[in-house]
């Protein structure tokens, strides 16, 4: 599966929003940073109205939250933002916690909403940890866009979907079975316990896994590198010596997948147990030259950034809402229909091997 041109992509993102996950709206327009809601964001969603027609407004302020400020996959993410914010004539920036721990974004946060952004970007560490100051921006009429990883369904008007979560954590397991045959024991190595999307793609990989097919493949562990690349590399080393039979890894995250390819590359298991996941292609290059990794997967991550960029300008500016129907404009991607629930979806994953890796530069 290849990166769409733009006409493409606009087509499976219009049909993706019918099978997408239950997430939820939330705004409330016509008021000013200091006026009040009269209740919640879900609420506030319904009394708002959309003006389709309206221009992007001249400079705005939007602010990109990742899980972590030095993740390589999140910095590609957000520099694409805020380079589409200059695009459109506002300016964003990119702030954030050094480490993934649940409660980490919540100061940040209030710190954005006394700086008065007009909207905020969030990659949530835990869907439920961020969503007290996230409610009090969307108060004070700060726009709330969920990223990469989702809110809970209350706390932002929009989440900006990598791909369809079931067809990302169905297609690793596909994958995977075919490199070793759907037979022996597997291991997933996640991020932290409680990031919204790889919880949600893992659990679509439990739910694969119990096809017929799948009889002859075992399970054994989820590990947890909580998106620290020491801590995965070891969690891959923990997971060896406990499973030395064991025949597959998949890694959903771009810190583990590295992590584990780095230890298996230098290892006896080189070779003889399959690694698959989620990666970029400058991060996985020579893993894939060497022979550590036969393929991976993963979306454009700088296509990620771009459409969540526009899709905060077009919420901060009146022309949507957040409800499910409405379209709007991401400048070079083209037009994009929002969900239900307010989950818009960029577009398929890539799988990346040795014939097309030295195609990509990211």
């Amino acid at each position: 599966m290849m990166l769409r041109n733009a006409a493409g992509r606009r087509a499976v993102a219009t049909a993706a929003t019918a099978v997408s996950l239950a997430l939820a709206l939330a705004a409330c327009s016509g008021t000013t940073k200091d006026s009040k809601d009269t209740g919640g964001g879900e609420k506030a969603a319904g009394s708002a109205t959309a003006d389709p027609n309206a221009p992007l407004k001249k400079g705005l302020k939007i602010a990109f939250l990742p899980k972590q400020i030095n993740n390589p996959y999140e910095k590609i993410v957000d520099e694409a933002g805020i380079a589409a914010a200059k695009e459109y004539g506002g300016t964003g920036k990119e702030v954030g916690p050094s480490d993934a721990n649940a409660s980490s974004q919540v100061s940040y946060i209030n710190t954005l909403i006394q700086q008065r952004q007009d909207a905020i970007l969030v990659a949530a560490n835990d869907p439920n940890a961020v969503c007290g100051p996230l409610k009090q921006a969307m108060k004070k009429d700060i726009k709330v866009v969920a990223y990469d990883s989702d809110t809970a369904k209350d706390c932002r008007q929009l989440f900006i979907n990598q791909a369809s979560s079931e067809e990302i954590g169905r297609s690793l397991v596909q994958h995977l079975g075919e490199q070793i045959g759907y037979k022996g024991k597997v291991a997933i190595l996640s991020a932290t316990q409680n990031a919204t999307n790889q919880n949600t793609w893992i659990e679509f990989m439990k739910e694969e896994l119990k096809l017929p097919e799948y009889k002859g493949m075992e399970l054994v562990k989820v590990a947890y590198g909580d998106d620290a690349d020491q801590k995965s590399f070891q969690q891959t080393q923990g997971l060896m010596q406990a499973y030395p039979d064991l025949k597959g890894i998949i890694s959903p995250t771009t810190v583990g997948i590295a992590a584990a390819a780095r230890y298996l590359s230098d290892s006896s298991y080189k070779g003889k147990v399959v690694l698959n996941g989620l990666g970029t292609p400058n991060q996985m290059r020579k893993y894939v030259k060497d022979g550590t990794v036969e393929q991976f997967s993963l979306w454009n991550p700088e296509e990620l950034g771009y459409l969540g960029s526009y899709a905060a300008a077009a919420l901060a500016s009146g022309q949507i809402t957040g409800a499910e129907g409405e379209k709007f404009k991401a400048g070079k991607l083209g037009e994009y229909t929002i969900g239900k629930d307010g989950e818009v979806i960029l577009g398929e994953p890539t799988v990346f091997d040795a014939k097309n890796i030295d195609q990509f530069n990211f």
